[in-house]
């Protein structure tokens, strides 16, 4: 049963978003709402062994990679997102601090997984996620656990590496496993046109972290900036799950 349920909750996680009700703007209200508009897709590996899982909501965007076998890989994923979407981490109030609270949230869900249930015994996954914070002076929390990374790309500057990536020694202390997660987390200050980049580690293996910072500094929408990595990554096609998410920020 839990690997059933476990299965139904990956094969959702891709498509999830938040869309608000449609009403009349009220007089007197402002007309600017920060978000963040993103496109988002997993260009499949070559070893048929789904691993990868994302979710994109108006103001938390995360991905993973899950490690546990050829059936579960996708499944650890799933836990560890489905977790980060039931912390509610954008809520208002919460701070730089809680990010590694949201880690330790996925950890324990895949951990539990793992040690309660012989058929998903292994699981482990990588986690990257970011949250918008709204206000007068926005800005993004971010945390990453494992082999994937997180781009900050200012409008007119150079695309900027937040994170560390650990390749495949980052699993030891990853989402699910004994050690438990340590994860990097920090705070970037937003400004309308800025662009946030999510990748897992099977497009750094695919395409490296210069030919990838490369296509995501080129200023395209992020449906046409998309497009050009997967364009790439068909030349080489990875053996392992590639998810990229592209997101920028906007106030209208």
């Amino acid at each position: 049963m839990t690997f059933i349920v476990v299965t139904i909750l990956a094969s959702c996680l891709s498509a999830m978003a938040v869309h608000g009700r449609r009403r009349n703007w009220p007089p007197g209200l402002p007309t600017t709402r920060p978000r963040l508009v993103a496109m988002g897709g997993t260009y499949e590996g070559s070893h048929g062994h789904p691993s990868d899982a994302y979710v994109i909501q108006e103001r938390l965007i995360a991905a993973a990679d899950g490690v546990g076998g050829a059936e579960l890989c996708q499944s650890a994923a799933a836990l560890a997102l489905g977790a980060v979407v039931a912390a509610r981490p954008q809520h208002p109030g919460r701070r730089e601090e809680d990010m590694t609270e949201c880690a330790q949230v996925a950890h324990h869900a895949v951990r539990t997984a793992s040690m309660s249930t012989p058929t998903m015994s292994g699981l482990s996954s990588t986690l990257d996620l970011i949250i918008l914070d709204p206000g007068e002076r926005p800005c993004v929390r971010y945390a990453h656990v494992g082999g994937g990374a997180i781009w900050h790309c200012a409008k007119s500057a150079a695309p900027r590496l937040l994170t560390t990536s650990h390749g495949e020694g980052s699993r030891a202390c990853g989402i699910g496993q004994a050690s438990g997660p340590r994860p990097q987390v920090g705070t970037v200050p937003l400004r309308p046109g800025d662009r946030l980049v999510i990748v897992t580690d099977g497009v750094l293996q695919a395409l490296g972290v210069a030919r990838l910072t490369a296509l995501i500094a080129e200023g395209a929408s992020p449906a046409v900036c998309l497009d050009r990595v997967y364009d790439e990554m068909a030349a080489v096609e990875p053996k392992d799950d590639a998810t990229v998410i592209i997101a920028d920020f906007v106030t209208v």
